[in-house]
């Protein structure tokens, strides 16, 4: 792979050059959090105390199954909740996969 000389390009004559959108100043404070932002940083608090609860009773294994688990549920749109043990039925009622 060749290396190419970045002060010999003419980027301003190039058409991507419009595309890229300028670049903030470094001087420019953060703006502030939304509610989105602050609602979405309170629910990785959340799973970040319960994976710590999950390590300390039955260790890293576990928690990172669970955690994975829950994801492959989240991508498929399934439920990670029983609902029938909330309706009153059966907690150990087995359910179809």
């Amino acid at each position: 792979m060749s290396k190419v000389d970045m002060s010999r390009l003419n980027l301003r004559t190039s058409d991507a050059v419009s595309a890229v959108p300028p670049a903030r100043s470094q001087t420019s404070l953060p703006a502030e959090p939304t509610e989105e932002d602050r609602s979405k940083d309170a629910f990785f608090a959340q799973v970040g105390e319960i994976a710590e609860a999950m390590i300390a009773r039955h260790g890293n294994e576990f928690a990172i199954g669970t955690l994975v688990l829950a994801a492959k549920f989240v991508a498929e749109g399934r439920s990670l909740v029983s609902r029938g043990a909330e309706a009153g039925e059966a907690a150990g009622a087995a359910k179809p996969v």
